[in-house]
């Protein structure tokens, strides 16, 4: 799957799950992808390793400067701490809101959906998340259902770590075909 031409924003702060940053940036990279980090301001980020600090990363752009359409899709790695602290800010929910409103793909794992709560687009919608969200979910008026990967129309989400390989396959498909009617 060949995704050249395509920039793709992975928005996160510190506390995002490692391994839920690094695989799916290595699939996007490896398909051809620009990647771009945003975060609440620019410099670098600190990983959750399962229990402990992981890997820094430098996050490219602060959300506050960027647009949805300087961007083709919009990736959300979880972890308890990253969308926590995202979740109010809100320029996180403007650029969230304009990837939905442009019908780009989007893609979000374990608890990165409690961004999309806050930012209003998860009613109506057919999704996954880590377990412990589902009640939450529910009451945003998504429809939450436990399963490794869920489509819906561009939105893309995964329970935890171990559906990585479903979500990346899933992300990169939606990428590949770009906005959704």
């Amino acid at each position: 799957m060949k995704l050249n031409g395509k920039k793709v924003a992975i928005l996160m702060t510190d506390g995002f799950e490692q391994v839920e940053y690094t695989e799916p940036r290595k699939a996007l990279e490896e398909a051809g992808a620009s990647v771009e980090v945003v975060s609440l301001k620019t410099g670098t980020v600190r990983g959750w390793n399962h229990t402990d600090w992981g890997l820094e990363a430098q996050a490219d752009r602060a959300v506050a400067d960027v647009q949805a359409d300087q961007y083709d899709a919009l990736v959300l790695p979880g972890g308890v701490m990253n969308p926590d602290n995202m979740r109010r800010d809100e320029n996180v929910q403007r650029f969230v809101r304009g990837f939905f409103a442009a019908n780009k793909p989007v893609a979000a794992i374990c608890h990165a959906p409690w961004t999309l709560i806050d930012a209003g687009v998860v009613a109506g919608r057919t999704l996954t998340s880590y377990p412990t969200l589902q009640m939450d979910l529910k009451n945003a008026g998504a429809n939450w259902v436990d399963q490794e990967v869920v489509v819906d129309n561009g939105l893309v989400t995964s329970r935890k770590p171990d559906d990585l390989p479903a979500f990346n396959r899933k992300m990169l498909e939606e990428i590949a075909e770009g906005v959704h009617a």
